[in-house]
């Protein structure tokens, strides 16, 4: 237990000193066992916001409760091998591994092989995500960047700019708009 727990500790600490958010991790969440992945060569020079257009959570509980219930949709209804995103944010602040740094994700038609998606938990068409999910989120992209996942001159896009949908929601799409490197 005590071995466990300073693996615990050495991991936060190098996310902290990576500049990672909290990133809970696929076992945490309890997610299935994906059917199958193809590898995503990275750096991508693309990371693609999206929005899951449902129930917003606050606690870890409701969030991991969420995640599942996405990932059941995506392989059940969808017939996908996994949930489509790379990650998922939280209100919570926490962040949720879904198809991680280095499987494709299938979340953009055309542009999975070059990007990855991340994901805010909620709908937001009427309303933004609170900071500690946008904060959550802005961290991520340069965590990604610092790991050498993402391009060092990536660009920054909303679903609706690769893809004919309204995702990430009109409110959320504002607030991205104005953050460094995005680019219609």
């Amino acid at each position: 237990m005590l071995l466990l727990t300073r693996v615990v500790l050495l991991s936060a600490l190098c996310a902290a000193a990576l500049g990672c958010p909290r990133i809970i991790s696929r076992s945490q969440w309890r997610a299935r066992t994906p059917r199958s992945r193809v590898p995503l060569r990275t750096p991508v020079p693309y990371v693609i916001i999206h929005h899951t257009a449902g129930n917003r959570c606050y606690t870890q509980a409701s969030c991991s409760e969420q995640v599942r219930g996405i990932q059941n949709y995506h392989i059940n209804k969808r017939g996908w091998s996994d949930i489509g995103y790379n990650f998922l944010i939280g209100e919570d602040g926490n962040v949720y591994e879904g198809r991680g740094w280095s499987t494709r994700g299938a979340h953009a038609k055309n542009w999975n092989s070059r990007s990855l998606g991340f994901s805010f938990l909620g709908t937001f068409t009427n309303g933004v995500p609170n900071a500690a999910a946008l904060n959550a989120a802005r961290s991520l992209i340069q965590c990604a960047v610092s790991k050498g996942f993402l391009s060092r001159s990536y660009t920054l896009k909303g679903h609706r700019n690769v893809s004919l949908t309204s995702c990430p929601g009109n409110d959320l799409y504002r607030v991205i708009r104005q953050w460094a490197r995005f680019k219609l």
